[in-house]
């Protein structure tokens, strides 16, 4: 176990790992836990969209935080480094060059080909009590590691990838663990040092200086421009058609959509 876990266990089949972290720090468990498993039956993402992965192909965890540290308005920078340390982590076992996995604001690692932008893994954060003395964040994460292109769904095929299929070799989903805790590790105590690199999280944003739409908790769409991220907010910075710029937080929106050609 990585020495800044306090906690980590692996499951065959959970509902969501998510849950099961929640529940720990209920519990009273200490930071860092984390909780991973072969399969998922309630695996969940944004606005409570379904996160399905066939038995063995996705690296699926959770990891469960006290943040008393970090102010409210700051904890969604656990969610950043943990999808910065997981895309380091992945090009590093795929092989691939640095910099391949991209982030599209605000929770997805993706991966750009001559056919578009393509979903490599989601990231979920949930908190319960930030502003009080028993703050706690989870941060899930579900990336296809060992998933064969000829096993994508029909539905998702033209969208999604996995490490597999960009490395063109067989991924082992426990060494992209380790990869990945030993990527975190630095970022994480950092981060409780008060510190974070963030041209890292800004560098690797797809969705930096593309046209996009936003759209609404009502299933509403605006078109802007995505003119950069705010790395004190974790924002969207985005412009209208008028040129007026404002930010955006991800409590406002339900999906960004990237309206160049081919994308997701």
């Amino acid at each position: 176990m990585a020495a800044f876990l306090a906690r980590q266990q692996r499951f065959d089949v959970v509902g969501s790992t998510n849950d099961v972290v929640r529940g720990w720090l209920a519990e009273g468990t200490p930071e860092v836990c984390l909780a991973s498993a072969e399969e998922q039956t309630s695996g969940r993402g944004r606005e409570g969209r379904a996160w399905t992965a066939p038995r063995g192909h996705a690296l699926l965890l959770s990891l469960g935080f006290r943040p008393t540290w970090l102010p409210p308005d700051r904890v969604w920078r656990l969610a950043a480094i943990a999808s910065v340390a997981m895309a380091e982590a992945a090009e590093s076992v795929a092989g691939i060059g640095p910099g391949s996995i991209r982030l599209k604001w605000p929770n997805d690692l993706v991966v750009e080909d001559p056919s578009g932008i393509r979903k490599l893994a989601g990231v979920l954060g949930e908190t319960d009590g930030l502003g009080t003395t028993d703050p706690r964040a989870v941060v899930g994460i579900g990336i296809n590691a060992d998933w064969p292109v000829d096993a994508f769904p029909p539905d998702l095929a033209g969208s999604m990838t996995s490490l597999r299929a960009v490395g063109d070799h067989r991924i082992d989903a426990q060494e992209l663990l380790e990869a990945f805790l030993a990527s975190l590790e630095p970022r994480f105590l950092a981060l409780r040092a008060d510190r974070i690199d963030a041209d890292e999280w800004e560098d690797r944003q797809v969705t930096t200086g593309r046209d996009i739409e936003l759209i609404g908790a009502d299933g509403g769409s605006s078109p802007f421009h995505a003119a950069g991220v705010d790395p004190e907010s974790g924002a969207l910075i985005v412009e209208d058609p008028d040129g007026r710029r404002r930010s955006v937080v991800v409590g406002e929106i339900r999906h960004v959509r990237l309206t160049d050609p081919a994308t997701v």
